[in-house]
């Protein structure tokens, strides 16, 4: 059973870090994910500092701090590999939802990589968040084994605490109707947009993997999703729903 628990203390924090290191693969000379005296400012200053327990053994960890709009923004959240697949990632967000919820929170934000399939599918499928707009690079470049020295374009989500959000249907299937415009397909080749009122843009199967092994696609990838989805966002329109095999589904807003 995995149990919550906020840590406390600087030999939780060196923990977390280790933890957190191991996750990111991050070699020496590179910067943590979190620092310890990082997480030690927050936690005694309001912030949030989290880990996740299984057996009594740490492998997540997550931190935040306040933002504007009596928000939480979750900075760094990671799983460790032998411990995925068993809902920690959900039990930190409910986690998160609870302690914004208890402090009068209104919100919940964070960032994730739009060229992430299976992390875009929790946010917006899973968790009903909503991606808000398109930042490029928003970290400049991390050299980390997780972004391999990529440009950081981040899709910014916004969580709201009451009411819970409704998850956005992963079953809403593109082609209905024929009315979806592609602008961005399976093969990471852009499209010139039509101004349809819905639109898809494609993900690849596996962004990480591409990045270690062919990182110049994976620059294509990413200066190609810039364009189509950043530039449909800029645009004017919203993300309405991610689907199971990794589309982006985009309405023109209202």
């Amino acid at each position: 059973m995995v149990e919550l628990r906020i840590l406390h203390g600087t030999s939780q924090f060196q923990a977390a870090d280790r933890l957190l290191r191991r996750i990111w693969n991050t070699r020496a000379g590179d910067d943590p994910p979190v620092a310890v005296d990082l997480m030690c400012a927050l936690a005694h200053t309001g912030g949030y500092v989290a880990g996740a327990f299984l057996d009594g053994e740490l492998v997540a960890a997550a931190s935040g701090f306040l933002a504007e709009g009596a928000s939480l923004h979750s900075h760094v959240v990671g799983v460790a590999a032998e411990a995925q697949g068993r809902g920690i990632g959900r039990a930190i967000k409910a986690h998160q939802r609870a302690w914004a919820a208890e402090r009068g929170l209104n919100s919940i934000s964070w960032t994730f990589d739009p060229l992430v399939r299976r992390n875009a599918f929790f946010n917006l499928a899973r968790l009903g968040a909503r991606a808000e707009r398109y930042v490029p690079d928003f970290y400049g470049p991390m050299n980390d084994g997780i972004n391999g020295g990529d440009v950081t374009d981040r899709l910014f989500a916004h969580w709201p605490v009451h009411p819970a959000p409704a998850p956005a249907s992963p079953a809403f299937h593109p082609d209905r109707n024929g009315e979806a415009e592609v602008i961005l397909d399976e093969s990471g080749a852009p499209r010139e947009p039509g101004g349809a009122a819905v639109l898809r843009c494609a993900t690849p199967a596996d962004a990480e993997r591409l990045r270690r092994e062919h990182p110049e696609e994976a620059a294509r990838w990413r200066t190609a999703q810039r364009a189509a989805l950043g530039g449909a966002l800029a645009d004017g329109y919203r993300i309405t729903a991610f689907t199971r095999d990794g589309w982006y589904v985009l309405e023109r807003a209202a």
